[in-house]
């Protein structure tokens, strides 16, 4: 009997209501005959909700009782769709991360799976029971509560389908898999049936937000093929897969919003005191270069206690710190698209014709990365996204 790993975003468990479409959808697929895991996100916005509550006790929590409060949200998920399952007269049974055998580094906040020793899932599932899994959390070597960071469900999800050797990992949402650029923000945004591992993987690091770069490596790695849909209608999906879609052209234009720039005026040794600090702090950035001065580029989403971090810079670099808030970037992901210097010349020009002030850029052989104000980001996702997937299909 295949084992069948889904799991579904906090959109798709935000409410009581939603909770029983969710308990039906995994009872179809015992009633299937596959053995299931479900992997669940908190319900709706009760991360989000958890972290401003934080907030209010301290502008600088501490990042290991952040994590205890985190982590509370998916419980209360699991633990109510194990509930609602039950009464669709199939047997559930719910596990936190570290009862699921989810271990990790020692990184609170921004944890690491290490390696996942799935025993008493294992044990529950030759039970018959439909086991659920709370994402997004596991335990360290120390016995220390952890969090995975953003999108940390979706890493969960396929690392316990490699530890189990599942048939395929399926990831539900509130969209219908991965499409070409976000459809709130571009119409024309075309659905991608098929993506590869590594452009998938690019998309997420660039700001695609069906799917986790963490999770999209691990089923790299163990040959997973994921399924993105949508909880309501699963008509649609992509798929991620080995060689994915046709190895021209570009795979999609994303955009990411409140990132945060630190720039230290270049002296000597400032560079090794920068990395000592983002070491001590654990802080993951999302870019970090040395140029006339060196520069850090955070992300709210990768760093919740981000407003913590920001006063301990302030702190520890003083007067030799500049702090710009008002930042986003659009790239476009393809592959090779970043080898031919044409492309850049080509984009450059078309966000100068949108009017999108280029405040700096990034590149690499899949991914050309434009940095702008957050106000102009969707005026600059729309027309890369006419330049190089529009008017490209137009020439096929």
């Amino acid at each position: 009997m295949s084992i069948i790993v889904q799991k579904f975003g906090g959109s798709s468990v935000a409410d009581v209501s939603r909770l029983g479409v969710v308990a039906r959808l995994v009872a179809a697929t015992r009633e299937a005959g596959h053995r299931v895991v479900v992997v669940v996100s908190a319900m709706g916005d009760t991360t989000d909700e958890l972290i401003r509550l934080a907030a209010q006790v301290t502008d600088d929590p501490p990042r290991r009782e952040l994590d205890m409060l985190l982590s509370a949200g998916e419980r209360i998920s699991m633990a109510l769709l194990s509930m609602a399952i039950g009464r669709l007269g199939h047997e559930a049974i719910s596990f936190t991360g570290s009862q699921s055998g989810i271990l990790t580094n020692d990184r609170h906040t921004n944890a690491r799976i290490l390696d996942v020793r799935p025993y008493r899932v294992q044990d529950e599932l030759e039970r018959g029971r439909v086991v659920i899994i709370a994402g997004y959390q596991g335990v360290s070597y120390r016995r220390e509560i952890t969090t995975l960071g953003r999108g940390g469900t979706d890493t969960t999800a396929v690392a316990m389908a490699a530890a189990l050797g599942a048939e395929r990992c399926e990831i539900y949402s509130d969209v219908d898999g991965v499409y070409s650029a976000d459809p709130r923000v571009v119409g024309d945004a075309r659905h991608l049936p098929e993506v590869s591992y590594e452009e998938m993987q690019e998309l997420s690091l660039a700001g695609a937000r069906v799917l986790n770069a963490q999770a999209v490596e691990f089923a790299r790695r163990a040959g997973i093929v994921i399924y993105a849909r949508a909880t309501v209608d699963g008509r649609r999906e992509t798929r991620v897969v080995v060689g994915g879609r046709p190895r021209q052209g570009v795979a999609g234009v994303t955009g990411v919003r409140e990132l945060v720039r630190l720039s230290l005026a270049r002296e000597p040794g400032i560079h090794g005191e920068l990395v000592e600090a983002l070491t001590e702090w654990d802080v993951t950035p999302t870019r970090i270069s040395q140029d006339d001065c060196a520069v850090v580029m955070l992300s709210r989403e990768l760093c919740p206690d981000l407003d913590g971090l920001l006063v301990r810079f302030q702190r520890r670099f003083g007067s030799r710190l500049s702090v710009d808030r008002e930042l986003a970037m659009a790239s476009v992901v393809g592959s090779g698209i970043g080898r031919n210097p044409r492309n850049l010349t080509r984009a450059m020009s078309t966000l100068g014709t949108a009017e999108v002030s280029v405040l700096g850029l990034d590149t690499s052989q899949l991914r050309l990365s434009f940095f702008c104000r957050p106000r102009e980001l969707d005026r600059a996702v729309r027309a890369l996204h006419h330049e190089f997937v529009e008017v490209a299909a137009d020439d096929e």
